[in-house]
């Protein structure tokens, strides 16, 4: 018999998966794969994650204190990141990113929206966070020039809504 706990870590790991999958086969601007993914389960390099963004929160905000919590609340990170690639585009000249740069991002966005999809689908809580994504950069988790994370929760409550922050005394 599997009890409870096994069967919740073992089925985040597959929507962690399935996740990737729908990363990876998202449409791309001109069928350029840039996308970097990569999915975080074991306890060690979850902590250490979340260290690490209370390390960045004296740079950049105490949100990475609250989104380190979330962290380690969680089953699972999901990586996604991608590459500032050449696409062969010309930048408008009113724009302030130049078209690659814009391209690459854009994949990023429609990659990061359908693994979302695949885990609200599949019931598993999480959200898209800049914060880890920083993290798992400085960390060298992910080697790419834009990266997001997305931890999922499989606990009774949701732990990345209805924060409160900075905590009550």
């Amino acid at each position: 018999m599997v009890d409870e706990l096994q069967l919740l870590v073992d089925g985040t790991s597959t929507v962690a998966r399935l996740m990737v999958v729908a990363a990876k086969t998202a449409p791309k601007a001109r069928g350029i794969d840039n996308l970097v993914v990569k999915v975080l389960e074991r306890p060690e390099e979850l902590e250490l994650l979340a260290r690490k963004m209370e390390e960045l929160a004296q740079n950049f905000g105490e949100f990475f204190l609250r989104d380190a919590q979330n962290v380690r609340a969680s089953n699972a990170v999901v990586l996604i990141g991608c590459k500032a690639v050449s696409m062969g585009l010309k930048k408008p000249e009113r724009w302030l990113l130049d078209a690659d740069t814009v391209c690459s991002l854009v994949n990023l966005g429609i990659a990061l929206g359908s693994s979302v999809k695949v885990a609200s689908t599949l019931n598993v809580d999480n959200r898209i966070m800049f914060s880890v994504g920083v993290a798992a950069q400085e960390l060298g988790m992910v080697d790419c020039d834009y990266a997001f994370g997305i931890p999922l929760s499989t606990k009774a409550k949701s732990p990345y809504f209805d924060r409160v922050w900075p905590p009550k005394k």
